[in-house]
Parts: structure tokens; sequence; C-alpha cells
């Protein structure tokens, strides 16, 4: 199609012939002649200059590598999102009434109505909120009991504002966190939507054990390590601690001696705790019928007294129902959490910016959790990847971020190598060589010398969407290289010498290379404002920038290292005319 379109379309200027546009061509060859001249020429002719220079070029890499390591660039699943909400999830000590855990929430909810970029806020308390993508995973469908509540904070459109909720969630982070702690609160935390898989949260270490109490006696004091960790916040247990409960147990002899039955103490008692309905209101303004509801006031129900205190009408007359009941202490039964029929604890936690990502809190917590003393005294056995097979000793099996941040590097690892094998393969039967593909395939680790410091430039993650435009580039450079040798391999069969078929190659191909690197970059451009993608555009900008003019200088030095003895020989070999074939030997 190309080549017909411009048949058609591409005119030749008035005035222009070939003679002016051989003229033009000389200049531009000229100019590159020169500088490919000075820059290959040295590399050829000097054993030592070549292996400065691959030396120099490796250390680039290491030194790239290095950012990462020395954690200078930030490993993490996905950057954070630019969402219209966000939400403030309140714990009050178990056994906190309704009534309290709203008027916590109430303040909470109203702190955030000062900042500017709040439009309003709905509070669930006693029930769940209704839950979305990020409820799902965190099990806030749960959350239906009268010491919890939810506050969701809807934001001004992302036009309106200059800041991302990011921003807005960690500058109210510490405001909140204060005003619920004062408030006696167990635990608060400002959650983000997340951008990619939902987790339970950033970090989350996974307690299983052969005991139950022992599973949260080990979460409790990793829970204390997480608080004295910095950067680490919101941290929490998810499990029901033991609650007192009262039973009440009615004496059957004093009952009978007073007239009356066990069952009107117990649904005298319902009433007053639970309510009874005992009709319905009708009215013009409201669609469906309203319960009437008998209770006792908030007030008279507060406290064991006070519902004991209550008069039951005897034929003797009222007297107080503690006369009839004896009160025993107990504990009540908790929720115990499974993950594939195991009991786990889980604790919980977040980052925040001066951290970034869970994966590094997560590398420096291990052996300060390995090191904690269990009941049995075996010890704990850290695990990254899998749960335990079997409950014979306390585990502790890192989750959240870092499972999907782990799966996903896995995957798409596992995939560029299958990716790299079938494209050496393709190489090896195309170019008829073992180390022609390895020449040619050079370039693509360098091309993390323009992606890693990319990302330092810019402040940014390297995230998913970098390693996406990472494993991409291995196709541009692989398509940069080929056509440098295979350039200087058909100038070898026209009888140039090694080092003029790779400076006519450098020379001839460095326009269409650098008019792909261009158009990729142009490309990239447009997202690199996006907050998911712009890992993405960096390592497609950064990397084809870098990549490009490495390669041009790489693929050719390395030809040259490794394939010199051969592309001698293949200069030598007599050229083969296309119309002509070879004489068979008897």
């Amino acid at each position: 199609l190309t080549p017909y379109l411009a048949i058609r379309w591409v005119k030749q200027e008035p005035g222009l012939t070939p003679k002016h546009l051989e003229e033009e061509e000389e200049q531009t060859a000229g100019f590159l002649a020169k500088l490919f001249e000075k820059i290959y020429m040295p590399l050829f002719l000097s054993f030592w200059k070549r292996w400065l220079f691959l030396f120099a070029m490796g250390l680039l890499l290491v030194l790239s590598a290095w950012l990462v390591a020395n954690r200078t660039v930030l490993v993490k699943m996905l950057p954070y999102d630019n969402k219209s909400e966000l939400f403030i999830v309140l714990d009050m000590p178990e056994g906190t009434p309704l009534e309290k855990t709203y008027q916590v929430a109430k303040k909470l909810a109203d702190y955030t109505k000062g900042v500017s970029e709040v439009d309003n806020y709905v509070i669930y308390a006693g029930v769940p909120a209704p839950f979305d993508f990020n409820g799902l995973a965190r099990h806030y469908y749960l959350r239906e009991a009268p010491y919890y509540a939810m506050i969701k904070v809807n934001l001004i459109g992302k036009h309106e504002r200059k800041a991302q909720s990011h921003e807005i969630a960690e500058r109210i982070r510490n405001d909140i966190y204060k005003i619920a702690m004062k408030e006696g609160a167990k635990y608060v935390a400002v959650v983000e939507p997340p951008p990619g898989p939902p987790v339970l949260s950033p970090i989350v270490a996974e307690v299983y054990g052969p005991d139950y109490e022992g599973q949260l006696k080990v979460a409790k004091e990793i829970e204390k390590l997480f608080k004295q960790t910095p950067g680490v916040i919101d941290v929490g247990i998810y499990a029901n601690l033991p609650q007192r409960e009262y039973i009440l147990k009615v004496d059957r002899e004093k009952v009978r001696r007073y007239g009356f039955t066990e069952d009107m103490i117990v649904k005298t008692m319902r009433v007053a705790l639970a309510g009874f309905n005992v009709g319905f209101v009708h009215s013009s303004r409201d669609l469906y019928p309203i319960n009437i509801v008998v209770r006792l006031d908030q007030k008279n129900r507060t406290s064991l007294e006070d519902l004991l205190s209550m008069k039951i009408p005897t034929p003797k007359g009222a007297i107080p129902i503690g006369t009839f009941v004896k009160v025993e202490k107990g504990t009540a039964e908790h929720d115990v959490y499974r993950k594939n029929l195991q009991k786990v604890v889980y604790v919980i936690a977040n980052v925040n910016d001066s951290v970034g990502s869970p994966v590094y809190p997560i590398l420096d917590l291990s052996d300060k959790i390995s090191n904690l003393p269990t009941p049995d005294g075996k010890g704990i056995e850290i695990l990254y990847t899998h749960q335990p097979e079997l409950e014979d000793r306390y585990y502790v099996k890192w989750d959240g971020e870092w499972q999907v941040t782990y799966e996903t590097f896995r995957d798409m690892g596992i995939a560029f190598a299958v990716a790299l094998t079938v494209l050496y393969i393709l190489l090896v039967g195309w170019f008829g060589s073992f180390r022609m593909p390895l020449v040619i395939m050079s370039p693509i680790p360098f091309t993390l010398v323009g992606i890693i410091p990319g990302h330092w430039l810019m402040g940014a993650f390297f995230t998913a969407t970098s390693m996406i435009g990472f494993i991409a580039l291995a196709g541009i450079i692989l398509r940069n290289s080929i056509l440098l040798v295979q350039f200087a391999e058909d100038k070898l069969l026209e009888g140039y010498s090694v080092e003029e078929a790779l400076l006519e190659a450098g020379i001839v191909r460095t326009r269409p290379i650098l008019l792909t690197a261009a158009a990729v970059i142009v490309g990239a451009f447009v997202i690199i404002f996006d907050p998911i993608f712009n890992g993405l555009a960096i390592a497609l900008i950064f990397g084809t920038g870098a990549s490009t003019l490495i390669t041009l200088v790489v693929v050719p030095v390395l030809y040259y290292i490794i394939e010199g003895k051969r592309a001698k020989t293949l200069r030598m070999a007599p050229a083969v005319p296309i119309d002509e074939k070879p004489e068979k030997k008897e």
C-alpha cells in the first residue's frame, strides 16, 4: 500500500531535479559520515577503546538497576488514581452504643466539610455502606454492628480542583486520626478506591497457627511492629476481640411463687431492648405505612442496672426483674476468619508517601517478625507466595498489594522470557547463526538505561504499566538492530570491508531509526499525564530515546567483535547473481 500511495500522491517539486536530490542526500550523508567515522573508527581500530566503551555501557546499566535496589525509584503495582471519592472507616471499641459511634463519625464528617475540595458526605453508622469495587474485597458488607461506622466523602469534580484525591487523603489523614483517637476510637483509616485489583489492604500479614488464641497474640505483636515502623499507617487487626456477656438465669421457684411465668420476663426484656411492633401509622404523605415500635428510651437501656430495675406486674404488685434473675458473667463468641478452610488473623496497614510502595516495609519487617516469640517456642516462618500446607506451627504469609505485585511481575517476566526465546529462534533461522541474534538482541536490556532514570527524573513509581512499556520496546529495538545488521551484511556481499559496511549501515539507517523513535516518543507523550498510564509513557519516551542512541553504537561494536571473522568470510565469498544458479558438482 505504501509504494502505491507514494506513486499516487508524492509529487516532485518544480525545479527539483534528481541531481538536486543527490546533492541534498550527499550533504546529509556527509554530516553523518563524519559523525559516525569519529565514533566508529576509534572503537573498531582500538581493542581497549572497544572494551572500555562496553564497560561504560554495562556500568550505566548497573547504575540504573541500582536506582531500584537503592529505592531511589520505587516499585509499585499501580500508582494512585485520581478518584472522586474517599472513605473514612471507623471502628469503636466493641460494645460501644450506636449513638456514641454516630457522634464520633459526625465529628469526623464535619471536619471533612471544612476541606475545600469536599462536596458532601454520607455517614453509615451501625450498617454497612453499599459496597463497591473496594468494599467487596475488604469485606465492608460485614460491617454491621453498633460500633462500626463508615463515611463516604464525595469530592468536587476532577476539573474543578487542582489536588488529586490521593493528595487530599494524605492531607486529612493525620487530623482524622487525632480526632478519632481523642474520642476513643479503636481504629480509623482514610481509604482510597484502588486503581487496580482490590485487596484487603496494601499491607496484609496473614497469621496462621495451631491455636487461635496464640494467633491473636502473635497478631498483636505484629500490630505493635507495624505501628513502630516509619511510613506505615492505618494499622488494624481483622479479628473481633472477646466481649463480656451477661447471662440472666431465671429463678423458677420465685417466678411460680409470685404467680407468673418465665416467658413474661423474657418478653419484657425483649421489648425493652429490641422493641415490639404494635401496629402501623398510615399517612397520606408516605408511600408505605410506618411501624409503631414500643421500646425503652436509649437513656433507660444503656446499663444492666437499668434493665434489672424495671418492674414487672405480679398479683402481689410491681416487683423489679432483678428479684427473679441471677446474673452470670461470661465471654461472647467472636467471629473467626478462615481462608481456604484455615483459621487466619489478618493484620492490615497502609503506607504514606514517604514509603510509597508496600513492598519495602514488608522486606524490612520480615526479619523482625521472624524473631518474635510464639506460644509453641518454634518461632515464626515467613511465607511470601503461598499459604502454609499445615498448621503445625505459626506462619505469617504476606498478602495484599505484595501478592498482586509479585504475581503480575512474575507472569509478565515469564511471558517476556518466552517471547525473547521465540525471537531468538526466529533470528537464528533467518541469519543462520547462533551468535548473530545475541548481537541484535543486545540493546534490549539497555532500554533500562533510559526507563529507570526517566522514572527518577519524573518522580514516578515503576509500575506494571512501566513493565509493559519495557516489553513493548523490545520489538522496536529489535527492528532497529535488524535494519543495521541486515544492511551491513548486504554491503559485505558487495565487497565492502567490515568497517566500511558498518559505517555505511550507520549512515544510511540512522534516519529511519530516528524517525521510528520520534514517532514512538510523540505517540507516548499524550498519555504521560495520565495517573495510571504515565509509567507506560515514561518507559516508551525515555527508553526509546536512550536505547536508540545506544543501539546505533553498541550493535556495530558487538557485531565487529562477535561476528567480525564470519563477516570477513562472507565478504570474500563470491556473490551469486539472482538469475544464475550454482552448478551442481557431479
